[in-house]
């Protein structure tokens, strides 16, 4: 038979372990903050994604980019791509008539634009090259506009200034400030 007493005596050292372990139990906040920052709930994140561009069953352009950010609560919501992208515009026989690449890009998807920032290159299939460091890609119209520096760079030509419309091949462009138009012959432009 257990003595009594000593049962007591148990509880009441069992009692006083189990109080002393809550009350030694606490969390650090700047641990709780630190996970639940880690991941925001607002943000789908994902890697190499390719995204392709269709309408009425054909396509019209794929997108690579190496991280893709999409902000679902922000007002308004956009996607951002920060570590780079590639786009490449097709024609109806799928082949490429241009391609653009750069560093940054944010997209807002219910106005259909996309903005662009950062070592911005768009090259066409005559071999045309825009450089310029911001560039906003209207998907409803289809055009591309900034009102920032640009350069062009032609088989025979160098185009300058500040402003600029084209259309989504990149085929046909407007300088709207042009500062300046320098011939070349073809062995000196830069690959």
């Amino acid at each position: 038979m257990i003595n009594p007493r000593a049962l007591h005596s148990l509880f009441i050292v069992a009692g006083s372990v189990g109080i002393l372990s809550i009350a030694s139990c606490k969390n650090d906040p700047k641990e709780i903050d630190r996970l639940v920052t880690k991941h925001s709930p607002q943000e789908d994140r994902a890697e190499d994604v390719t995204i392709l561009y269709s309408e009425h069953g054909h396509l019209k352009a794929r997108l690579y980019a190496k991280e893709f950010i999409r902000n679902e609560v922000a007002k308004p919501p956009f996607t951002d791509m920060k570590k780079g992208l590639k786009v490449e515009f097709f024609d109806d026989s799928l082949k490429v008539e241009s391609v653009l690449t750069a560093r940054y890009a944010r997209y807002y998807e219910k106005q259909e634009n996309v903005l662009i920032r950062d070592s911005i290159v768009v090259v066409n299939k005559k071999g045309e090259r825009l450089n310029t460091e911001e560039l906003v890609w209207n998907q409803s119209i289809r055009k591309f506009y900034t009102e920032k520096f640009v350069r062009i760079t032609t088989p025979t030509q160098v185009m300058y200034g500040d402003g600029l419309e084209a259309n989504e091949d990149f085929s046909w462009y407007e300088i709207k400030n042009p500062k300046g138009i320098v011939q070349v012959n073809k062995s000196e432009l830069p690959e």
